[in-house]
């Protein structure tokens, strides 16, 4: 274990002193590798910053097994394309909160690294643990016990840090005042390793794969780590490895601002969404937005927002934040161009869900179903030979606001094949044809406005838990096809934000493949499709897309 370094920082001396409009000469105790003690006895080590001065402070703690000297001077942000405008001082971890610009508002930040790994103690390191959820409850614990602080702790942070953050949380430490969860996943399954129970072999796998070991990734010398990529190729049902690592978001009652992003889809928006809908606090709000998850994250509007949460359950000040309306959601209406709208609830009260029937003849969204039956097939797999993908579209005769969860009910067939994958995507068109792109998935910037997967096989649904607008998947059992067999399916699309005006036309893509060709992002190699995939409307066969259509301004 390192020794605890102690050292001042002026801010004035940081590459963000003049960003937040803090005193320049306001000076901050770094306390590097200041070991935290777990109830086992075994020490996470952590980075302290707090105020040099006199006093006691709330504390704001993250966990995350990404190592808490992850960012400068290495400063790898800036190594991935298209993040957007960044600004955050060289003390911040990796999609941590900046202690520039919390410590001169007096709190203290705490970066914890998780058990085995980086320079914590522990032999093994599993993703969101029993033990994890535990570390994050004695780590909540230890910092309020310090002669620093006043008694009153927070957490903060971005995707795995905020998947800690709702673990933790259902732990209910004594002393966890306030949670911000931003943009995190908290069903490991359904949030990040499947989407509708296809495997995403790009991204999880390349995460995980390369950072689950002690020479090019984050555990800790002599320390082991779950295979989650092996679990994954080798578990393709909800079983009870990974129901084990699902939150029980019900147990969470602590005061919480929760963020979703409509660009994280496949990743952290189902998640966040779901986070918000679950827990049981009473004091809990929603911003969902449309633009890029860090760059937002660490704008100065967010930070303000942030602070008056945190003064307000933190430090029991009246910040103005009980005075907000529980939801705030950007409508976008195009790239980084959106409507913030306010309402009570989420899914937003009073929302009118539209079936939007599908028209294989025409190609077309009606709101009538056609009175008779046809059949229109594609290839399941990309073909420069013939048609691969069906689509169908409406044009929107008035402004229209399509906020919350959109459901895709297809009835469907394989020809010559026993199960199949689609891929779905509901993409926007302006009045003069032009494409609407929005930013999504890993900062991509030609993205869609929603996006939805299923695996034909994994189609049963949870009936206690689905709604009209929402299927729940059980994930239990492989439900087979026969070939030429025409079966229901209903489809999740991830909740979103989009405007429509008039003559705006909503596009809908049903294909077998992946809709967004980018090398950062997931993929869906290991598919079951092959021969024809046949779409069945009108008649007896009511496929439809649900529209979650919100009240006008």
């Amino acid at each position: 274990m390192p020794e605890m370094e102690t050292r001042i920082v002026t801010v004035g001396e940081t590459r963000t002193a003049n960003v937040y409009g803090v005193a320049k000469d306001a000076r901050i105790v770094f306390e590097q590798d200041a070991p935290a003690r777990m109830r086992d006895g075994i020490d996470l080590m952590t980075n302290v910053f707090r105020p040099d001065k006199a006093g006691k402070f709330p504390a704001i703690v993250s966990l995350a097994p990404y190592g808490k000297h992850t960012l400068p001077p290495d400063d790898q942000f800036a190594r991935i394309p298209n993040t957007g405008v960044l600004r955050f001082s060289e003390l911040t971890g990796w999609e941590t909160p900046d202690p520039v610009f919390w410590v001169p508002h007096d709190y203290v930040v705490i970066n914890a690294d998780c058990r085995a790994t980086n320079q914590s103690g522990g032999d093994r390191f599993e993703h969101l643990s029993p033990q994890m959820g535990q570390d994050f409850h004695d780590l909540v614990e230890w910092a309020a016990s310090q002669d620093w602080c006043d008694g009153n702790v927070g957490a903060n942070g971005v995707s795995y840090l905020c998947a800690t953050q709702w673990l933790g949380a259902s732990e209910n430490p004594p002393h966890l005042g306030a949670i911000i969860p931003w943009e995190g996943f908290n069903d490991f399954y359904r949030d990040h390793a499947f989407h509708g129970g296809i495997p995403d072999t790009n991204f999880f796998r390349q995460i995980w794969g390369r950072r689950m070991n002690s020479e090019t990734g984050f555990v800790a010398k002599g320390a082991t780590a779950e295979d989650i990529v092996a679990a994954q190729k080798e578990r393709p049902l909800l079983d009870a490895f990974w129901q084990a690592k699902q939150v029980d978001l019900s147990k969470i009652t602590v005061p919480a601002y929760v963020v979703a992003g409509w660009a994280t889809q496949g990743l952290h928006t189902r998640g966040a969404i779901e986070g918000f809908k679950q827990i049981a606090s009473r004091d809990k709000w929603l911003e969902a937005h449309g633009r890029k998850e860090w760059e937002t994250y660490y704008t100065r509007e967010s930070l303000e927002r942030q602070r008056r949460f945190f003064d307000c359950f933190l430090k029991g000040q009246e910040s103005g934040i009980r005075d907000l309306p529980r939801v705030r959601v950007e409508v976008r209406d195009r790239f980084y161009e959106g409507r913030t709208r306010f309402f009570d609830d989420f899914p937003i009260p009073d929302t009118d869900y539209q079936k939007l029937y599908l028209d294989g003849s025409t190609g077309t969204l009606d709101r009538e179903p056609m009175a008779s039956a046809s059949a229109h097939g594609h290839a399941a797999l990309k073909s420069d030979a013939e048609p691969d993908r069906a689509e169908y579209s409406i044009t929107f005769d008035k402004a229209t606001d399509i906020v919350g969860h959109m459901k895709l009910r297809l009835w469907v067939s394989a020809e010559d094949a026993d199960d199949l994958d689609l891929h779905v995507a509901v993409r926007k068109f302006d009045r003069h044809g032009n494409e609407v792109f929005f930013a999504d998935f890993q900062h991509y910037e030609q993205g869609v406005a929603a996006s939805g997967w299923l695996r034909a096989s994994h189609r049963e649904l949870d009936e206690e838990r689905s709604t009209p607008w929402q299927p729940w998947l059980r994930h239990q059992r492989l439900l087979k096809l026969i070939p030429g067999e025409i079966v229901p399916v209903e489809i999740e699309i991830l909740p979103s934000g989009t405007g429509f005006l008039a003559g705006d036309r909503l596009n809908l893509v049903v294909q077998g493949y992946d809709i967004i060709d980018f090398p950062a992002r997931f993929k869906h190699g290991e598919t079951v499709n092959h021969g024809r995939h046949i779409i069945h409307t009108g008649g007896q066969y009511d496929s439809h897309l649900l529209i979650p259509v919100i009240p006008g301004p």
